[in-house]
C-alpha cells in the first residue's frame, strides 16, 4: 500500500466554508501531498492558493483524518493521511482551477456545506473546525 502525507485547509470567510466540486463530481476540502523538504502548513496554504484561487491565512491545526481508496492508475491501495488546518480567508474571491479538474466551488454557509460534502469524515471536520473557527473569532473580536 502506498502512504501518502497531506496536509489540507478548513477554511473559513466569516459563517462561510470553502469546498471544491472535484472532478469525480465529489465537493471536498483543499489539500494535496507534502513533498520532502516542506512544512504542512506550507502546503495547506499553497493547495488552498492553486485549488481554489484563495488566499488564507492559519489560525490552528484541527486534527488529522485517514483514508485508504484503490487506485486504478497506480494499480494498488493507497492511504492518505492528512493533517488539517483551520484557515481564515483574507478574501473570498474564489476561482476553482480547472486545469486540476474543480468544476465548482466557493464560500457555502455551514448547513449547506454540509448538505454538499461527499465524505463523513469531512462533514465531521468541518463541523468540529467551525466551533474552533467561532471560538477564535470571539477571542480576536475582545483582543481587537
Amino acid at each position: 500500500m502506498l502512504t501518502r502525507i497531506c496536509a489540507g485547509g478548513v477554511v473559513f470567510s466569516g459563517d462561510k466554508v470553502l469546498i471544491l466540486k472535484n472532478d469525480k463530481g465529489e465537493w471536498v476540502l483543499p489539500k494535496g501531498v507534502i513533498r520532502p523538504g516542506r512544512l504542512a502548513q506550507e502546503v495547506a496554504i499553497e493547495r488552498v492558493k492553486i485549488e481554489a484561487g484563495v488566499n488564507a491565512k492559519i489560525v490552528s491545526c484541527v486534527g488529522e483524518t485517514c483514508y485508504e481508496f484503490y487506485s486504478v492508475t497506480r494499480q494498488k491501495p493507497v492511504c492518505n493521511q492528512i493533517t488539517w488546518f483551520l484557515m481564515e480567508a483574507i478574501n473570498e474571491n474564489c476561482t476553482p482551477n480547472l486545469k486540476l479538474g474543480f468544476s465548482e466551488g466557493g464560500f457555502f454557509v455551514i448547513d449547506q456545506a454540509v448538505k454538499k460534502i461527499t465524505y463523513s469524515q469531512d462533514k465531521s471536520l468541518v463541523r468540529l473546525s467551525y466551533k474552533k473557527y467561532r471560538d477564535y473569532d470571539k477571542k480576536s473580536e475582545v483582543v481587537s
